[in-house]
């Protein structure tokens, strides 16, 4: 089987020739071209060269069309701060108090080069695989891209404010910041599938449990539910390390096809719960992994397959969306090689 077919099986609930294995590189690619971080992520080129290096030497199911998410930052007129072994992320806010969300408005995609380089990332990936190998594009959800808009603190604030006084001045701005912030992320998706992506997955870490109450967790996921539902094509819902166990009714509502599983859920009870009605993909931890020698690498690989695979409907993966750059390369092929091997 192709990576493509194999996903779609493990997808429509059904074994392939073996479970699909995601390893999720974004700045891996820079060691294979014996870059930096910063000019690696400065071209579309480089950033296909290195998904195609990387997936020829691991033989691994997907490609990876993310720089980092700093790039969206960028878009709406951010920085980035870039560091020698790690993820860049944002270097400021855009705005320094709720009162400055009224002047926010959303990028033109056209007038961004961080975003049209993703864009020719997409395309060149979706060719140069011959469309064998499913091409992932990412979206920062709008319900928690505001932590890079506003900062934590001056996030949730607003998120408290508006939730103790619905109708008043928080609320109202809370409802504007949301709605800029979706209307970007349902066009920046929807570029993203046009240019060749056979699926987007939507980071939503503050509508997990591990950061906000039930009823915040609620109201970001509902304006996932709206968000996704105006995408032209597949999403998958990612938590980046969040539990879910506790709103997968919701999360599975959403429509995604998809769900990302962090590693202090039970995967197996969430297998149990989601068999044929959406597929899990997870939940290796990716902080211990730097850590796993190559059989300790076997050894939580197999305890995954074990505990989800059977049957179809999942997808092997670390448990955030992206594989850190510590993690040793004998380690990811212990994680390759116990994928092959597993049976049901």
């Amino acid at each position: 089987m192709t990576p493509l077919e194999r996903t779609r099986a493990a997808l429509s609930h059904r074994e392939g020739d073996r479970p699909p294995i995601f390893l999720l590189f974004t700045n891996h690619g820079a060691r294979e071209l014996g870059l930096d971080i910063a000019e690696y992520c400065s071209k579309a080129a480089h950033l296909v060269e290195g998904q195609l290096r990387l997936r020829a030497k691991f033989g691994h199911d997907c490609l990876y069309a993310f720089f980092h998410a700093a790039v969206e930052h960028e878009a709406w007129g951010g920085h980035t701060r870039f560091i020698a072994d790690g993820p860049p992320n944002s270097a400021d806010l855009l705005l320094q108090s709720a009162e400055q969300i009224p002047r926010l408005e959303a990028p033109v995609i056209a007038d961004q080069p961080g975003l049209q380089r993703v864009l020719r990332a997409i395309t060149a990936l979706r060719e140069r695989s011959r469309g064998e190998v499913p091409v992932l594009g990412v979206v920062l959800s709008p319900f928690s891209v505001p932590v890079m808009q506003l900062g934590f603190s001056g996030y949730l604030d607003l998120l408290l404010a508006a939730e103790a006084a619905p109708g008043g001045t928080a609320h109202a701005l809370l409802e504007r910041l949301l709605a800029v912030n979706a209307d970007f992320a349902v066009r920046w998706g929807n570029a993203q599938l046009a240019a060749g992506a056979t699926a987007v997955a939507y980071f939503d870490p503050l509508s997990s449990s591990t950061i906000t109450s039930p009823s915040l967790g609620a109201a970001g996921l509902a304006l996932a539910t709206r968000v996704l539902a105006r995408l032209n094509g597949p999403a998958g819902l990612h938590f980046a390390s969040g539990k879910i166990s506790s709103r997968l009714d919701a999360a599975i509502s959403t429509g995604a096809a998809l769900l990302g599983v962090s590693a202090e859920d039970d995967l197996a009870d969430l297998k149990r719960r989601c068999a044929g009605k959406v597929a899990l993909l997870g939940n290796l931890d990716g902080v211990q992994m730097v850590h796993w020698t190559p059989a300790e690498a076997a050894l939580h690989a197999r305890r995954a397959l074990d505990a989800a695979a059977r049957g179809g409907g999942f997808i092997l993966a670390d448990n955030h969306g992206e594989i850190p750059f510590q993690v040793g390369d004998e380690v990811l092929h212990a994680i390759v090689e116990t994928t092959a091997r597993w049976t049901s």
